[in-house]
């Protein structure tokens, strides 16, 4: 093993020990005030957002043909991670522009903001995948992309639910169901509009919403990329 794949051994590890444990005091607190929040939502409202998440999940996801390259085919890990990052640079600045941006544009621009950032997170997981040697087109791979981007964006209450999925994933793949619908929508709907919604919600306020944008999708897109870089490391290393 070379001395980078020491080091990213360790690094991987570090990531494995913070997606098991336990949320803290404050994580608690705050998960238990945004329930509270979501139960005064009626359940229309609540079926309404979770078919246009997955719809438009699906939509980006299984029914558009995104260009990758073929899987890149190489033994060093070192030269894999090189181009991944720099594929996370590229994906996170063009978030950082795109926020700044529509978060400039007021509210109807703000709300534009959500398919356009979705779009960008799921291209980079896929360009990702490519660059670890993966095939995107086969469906059990872009059901993990899933998993990635839902590992990301939850809380810490079920960041550990989440990570269980990932790990061993070749052999809990074999099991996987044909039909998409089978997946969580409701629980991965809320779990991402949690994480988003107090950033969000400030992006939609005139004159701080550029700024706010522009620093919220960059970190985003910078927590998405380590999400993904430790996820495929584990079926790597």
């Amino acid at each position: 093993m070379s001395l980078y794949e020491q080091r990213a051994r360790i690094a991987l590890q570090r990531w494995q020990y913070r997606m098991q444990r336990e949320p803290g005091f404050f994580s608690v607190l705050s998960k238990r005030l945004q329930r509270k929040v979501n139960a005064l939502i009626p359940e229309k409202v609540h079926q309404v957002i979770t078919t246009t998440l997955r719809e438009l999940v699906k939509a980006v996801l299984f029914g558009s043909r995104f260009t990758t390259g073929n899987p890149m085919q190489t033994p060093s890990l070192m030269v894999r991670e090189a181009a991944v990052r720099e594929k996370i640079r590229f994906y996170r600045n063009t978030a950082a522009l795109e926020g700044g941006l529509t978060g400039a544009g007021g509210f109807v621009a703000g709300l534009a903001d959500f398919p356009l950032l979705l779009s960008i997170k799921i291209k980079l997981l896929f360009e990702i995948a490519t660059l670890y040697g993966f095939d995107v087109n086969d469906y059990r791979e872009r059901v993990y992309i899933l998993h990635i981007f839902e590992l990301a964006f939850s809380s810490p209450q079920h960041r550990k639910k989440v990570y269980r999925h990932l790990v061993d994933w070749e052999e809990k793949s074999k099991t996987l169901p044909e039909d998409i619908k089978a997946f969580d929508w409701r629980n991965f709907q809320q779990e991402y509009r949690d994480y988003l919604d107090i950033a969000k919600m400030a992006q939609l306020i005139p004159v701080i919403g550029a700024p706010v944008g522009l620093v919220v999708n960059y970190q985003l897109l910078r927590k998405l990329g380590e999400t993904a870089m430790n996820a495929y490391r584990m079926r790597l290393i």
